[in-house]
Parts: C-alpha cells; sequence; structure tokens
C-alpha cells in the first residue's frame, strides 16, 4: 500500500504547484484533488480545462506525485432527486474527464439525498436508478467509480453497500471506502471484510468513541482514535486491496506549521501501512 494526501488537508491558500512541492516533501505517493466550486486555490471546478489539466500534469511530474483518484464537495445526495440526474450526470462525467486526463484510477460519488420529501426508500430507488443509467458509460471510460459511506444516514451496514452494489450491477462501480466514518456506530475492518473485491479507494481518517459504540466521540488524528489498524489494513489486504490509503483530515493544532503537520499525516499513514 502508498500513502496519499486529500488536497482538502492542504492549507487552503496554497496555489496548486505549492500544493504539490509540499505533499511530495512530506513523503506522500500521491495526492487526490477535489471537483469543488470555482476559486479554490489548489481545486478542481466544473470549469477546469484541458490548459489546466496540462498545467496539473506537469506538477504531478516535476514532483513526481501521481494524481490517485477524484474527490467532489458537490455530489452530496448524489441521485436523491431524479429532477437533478442531468447535473449529477455533469459532475460525474467532470470527475472522469479529470481521473483520465490526470491519471487517476477511481473517483468518489455519494448516493443518498434524504430530506424531508426524500424517505430512505426513495433515496435508494433513486440512487440505484441513477447509477445504472451511467453504468454502461462508466464501464467504457475506464475509471472505477466508488460510492462512499459518509454521514448522511444511507450507509449504515456494509451490507446496505453491497447489496445496492448487487442492484446496481456493475464491475466498474464499487465502494469509497471510508475507514473513519463508521467508527460511531459500527466497526471498521468487519466492513474491510464484507466489501472484499468491491473496494475502489480507501479514506483514512481517526475518531475516538466517548466509550463504546454509539456513545458519541470526535473525530482526531489518525492512529489516536478507536480505529484498529491492526486489523483493518490486513482486512484491506486480504480482500485484495491493495493501493492508496489516502488521508482526509484535518490540522487541529494552530500552533503545528504546515509541513509539520503534512509529515506527521504521513509518518501515521506509514504506520498503519506496516501493519499489512
Amino acid at each position: 500500500m502508498k500513502k496519499s494526501l486529500n488536497a482538502w488537508t492542504v492549507e487552503g491558500s496554497l496555489g496548486m504547484e505549492d500544493m504539490f512541492r509540499a505533499v511530495s516533501r512530506a513523503g506522500f505517493d500521491g495526492i487526490e484533488l477535489n471537483v469543488d466550486r470555482p476559486g479554490a486555490a489548489h481545486g478542481l471546478s466544473m470549469e477546469t480545462t484541458e490548459e489546466d489539466y496540462a498545467a496539473i500534469r506537469s506538477y504531478s511530474e516535476t514532483y513526481s506525485l501521481p494524481v490517485v483518484s477524484i474527490s467532489t464537495s458537490l455530489s452530496g445526495g448524489m441521485s436523491g432527486h431524479p429532477e437533478q440526474w442531468e447535473d449529477y450526470r455533469r459532475l460525474l462525467r467532470k470527475q472522469i474527464e479529470a481521473a483520465k486526463a490526470l491519471g487517476a484510477k477511481g473517483i468518489l460519488t455519494v448516493p443518498g439525498g434524504m430530506d424531508g420529501a426524500t424517505s430512505l426508500k426513495a433515496a435508494r430507488e433513486t440512487s440505484i436508478a441513477f447509477y445504472k443509467t451511467m453504468k454502461d458509460e462508466i464501464a467504457e471510460s475506464g475509471i472505477a467509480v466508488g460510492l462512499e459511506n459518509v454521514w448522511n444516514g444511507f450507509f449504515l451496514s456494509p451490507f446496505d453497500m453491497t447489496t445496492m452494489l448487487d442492484e446496481i450491477d456493475s464491475p466498474a462501480i464499487g465502494a469509497y471506502f471510508d475507514a473513519g466514518n463508521m467508527l460511531a456506530f459500527s466497526t471498521s475492518e468487519y466492513w474491510a471484510e464484507i466489501l472484499a473485491g468491491r473496494i475502489v479507494c480507501v479514506h483514512v481518517k481517526d475518531y475516538l468513541r466517548n466509550g463504546g459504540i454509539n456513545s458519541g466521540g470526535t473525530f482526531v488524528d489518525i492512529t489516536h482514535g478507536s480505529a484498529n489498524w491492526e486489523a483493518i489494513v490486513p482486512a484491506l489486504k486480504k480482500g485484495g486491496f491493495d493501493g492508496y490509503l489516502t488521508g482526509e483530515v484535518g490540522k487541529s493544532d494552530p500552533a503545528m506549521s504546515w509541513d509539520d503537520y503534512y509529515a506527521k499525516v504521513a509518518g501515521e499513514i506509514g504506520t498503519i501501512i506496516s501493519y499489512g
């Protein structure tokens, strides 16, 4: 396995080239970029051009830091409402475009979209229907699409993910496994075991429970929480995943320099990789 860092973890004002330089210098093997709203200093957007991709490819080559995946802040509840499907299609296509242009293998999407007018049942049905409309296009792209487990109340069990993936029925659509997002209510290594063979990409973060499951808690630095990395990483590897572990975390110590923080996260991910 290798170390990667999501661009959201990087100091927000840092420009694209400076970000590649800093993340490479910290010892990471790859970086995950994000499709965000226009204006982010080191973000992609729906307006990103081929000229922009060319510049990013040059930074990636110069600093020996491949772009390994493409996430987004714009897919919260993707496919929850059929009337929004065209917007979601454009977003997925932009992520696939970015992945192909930058050499990334996978992208992140978030299904769900429950609200006062949309039940869990309806959100699930429309999510499955949406991905089915895209699955041929996704397969033809050669880019793997990962559905992420986030705090939106949609995936509360790994079986929720496996049955949904079975119904979508596409080898190009799998799970984007966030190893910290279920810690409040479940056990990460069990998810890794049950999702074996379906995991496209992995986010790493940690969460410290206030006691046992469903007792509350807070997100903390990797290796400082309740995640049993000595079980999670071997479970991932046993299930066939041997790719990048991408840190998606935030700096909590204002006194620590950003460069020291990046190096700290790289060291933490290096520690958990050693358990595999």
